[in-house]
């Protein structure tokens, strides 16, 4: 697994996915490295431009999402707390502040917490799904996480 830290808007993070991706497999075709099996885009819906074009280009290039609505911080937010109502990304960075005690990078020690946490918060999110679902509500509506389906394949991938 490789992670890049190549940062930017949805539009820009899908298509630089889409560049690696295809560069990987034209150096697999010519014997030099092997393409990964799966790609991945980690993203926030917060006010972004050209959301809809990313996630269309996402699907046409086969490349996976996991996009949290508002903000990743939600995710964090579900290994403490359950999280039904909308809420904005400001006030769920001010709650992870308060909550886990970090604004935007975790430390160290409030990874090692979350981590212990990733059953619950999956399990948080995959029920924010159900409830989506069940209420007619649109797919990632707010509030919603799709961390957990990356955090699945991570841990389903042999080391």
């Amino acid at each position: 697994m490789t992670v890049d830290d190549f940062h930017g808007a949805p539009l820009s993070l899908v298509q630089q996915a889409r560049d690696r991706k295809k560069a990987d497999v034209r150096d697999q075709r010519r014997g030099r490295g092997a393409a990964y099996d799966e790609y991945w885009c980690v993203f926030d819906i917060d006010e972004h431009p050209n959301l809809g074009q990313a996630m269309e280009l996402a699907v046409a290039h086969d490349i996976n999402l996991a996009v949290s609505n508002p903000c990743l911080e939600l995710w964090f937010l579900l290994h403490r707390q359950e999280q039904w109502a909308s809420l904005d990304r400001r006030e769920a960075q001010r709650q992870v502040r308060e909550l886990l005690g970090f604004a935007k990078v975790p430390s160290q020690a409030a990874l090692e917490s979350l981590t212990e946490r990733h059953d619950q918060a999956m399990k948080r999110a995959q029920a924010l799904d159900g409830k989506h679902a069940g209420d007619g509500s649109p797919s990632r509506a707010n509030p919603s996480t799709d961390v957990w389906r990356l955090i699945e394949r991570i841990r389903a991938t042999p080391p």
